[in-house]
């Protein structure tokens, strides 16, 4: 089978399930997503061995999820805030209090406790924010402004995790597309030779188009929604920003590495973190976009 057949199965069977699991919500989204951070966390301790750094693999993996499923229990930043901080601490401790017997003076244990933190929050800590998105901001928008026939917990906190995701999906579009036919100038050759400056900004110029047109279009018209193309624009604009760092950061560990992909989990497409790596930073960023834009409009359209 091609590599291109691999991608075109692996997403046929993908896209449908996280649909699923997105309008499930809760349980069900959070059990996928957990797997998802555990998996990624696995691929990160892979590269960090290859870079010479031994973390705890098992530890890591389960606070990750852990991060995640706080989420389902407590689908709100607010409440879920002590709990999460409270995994990421006891971690730490017990990755370092483990270092003592597992690593020793000659372990690299001041890495390996680094190393075993940082790769549990990277992947745990920014997904549990896609059920945030999915509840909590639906429940805020619902409560505020929102109406129709659409204007369903369902149905809104899915619009808001494809406004996030479908800027990010665009953005990687338009900057492949354009950088493939008229990119010239390299963004960073040294990390990734094969994005070009050009790319990056029609990468941006479609995260705003997007956004500005999902937010009005099916966030306002179907849903009553008070997002509004300019901040919807804004928004989808800053997604594809932080999108392309986050891209360019999981590049920068395989260059360590010395490999080309994280893994191989999802044939055609890579591992975990290939496919996710700007969703690491979109999800947050977009979240805290959306609060701060909800609590600056009082509940008014843009």
């Amino acid at each position: 089978m091609s590599e291109l057949a691999k991608r075109v199965v692996v997403a046929a069977v993908g896209i449908p399930l996280v649909i699923a699991a997105v309008y499930l919500g809760r349980w069900v989204l959070a059990a996928l997503i957990a797997v998802a951070a555990a998996i990624g966390a696995l691929e990160f301790y892979r590269l960090a061995a290859m870079s010479g750094v031994r973390a705890f693999p098992a530890l890591g993996a389960v606070s990750a999820a852990l991060f995640v499923l706080t989420g389902a229990f407590r689908p709100a930043f607010g409440s879920a805030a002590p709990i999460l901080v409270g995994i990421a601490v006891a971690g730490l401790l017990v990755s370092a209090a483990w270092s003592i017997r597992a690593r020793g003076v000659d372990g690299r244990p001041l890495f390996a406790t680094a190393v075993t933190s940082l790769g549990a929050i990277y992947p745990g800590w920014t997904l549990v924010h896609l059920l945030f998105l999915r509840h909590e901001l639906a429940g805020s928008l619902l409560g505020s402004a929102a109406s129709g026939p659409f204007a369903t917990e369902e149905w809104v906190g899915m619009a808001l995790v494809v406004l996030v995701v479908g800027s990010t999906w665009m953005n990687d579009t338009c900057a492949y597309f354009i950088g493939m036919a008229w990119g010239r100038r390299r963004l960073s050759p040294r990390v990734s030779p094969g994005k070009s400056v050009e790319g990056a900004v029609a990468g941006v110029a479609g995260g705003v188009l997007f956004g500005g047109a999902f937010a009005e279009l099916v966030l306002g018209d179907l849903m009553g929604a008070p997002i509004g193309v300019v901040s919807g624009g804004l928004g989808g604009g800053l997604i594809a920003v932080v999108a392309q760092v986050g891209d360019l950061v999981e590049s920068l560990f395989k260059r360590e590495a010395g490999v080309k992909d994280s893994g191989r989990i999802l044939p055609g497409h890579g591992g975990i973190l290939d496919r996710l790596d700007a969703l690491f930073y979109a999800l947050p960023v977009g979240y805290w976009y959306l609060v701060v834009l909800l609590a600056t409009q009082g509940g008014g359209a843009s």
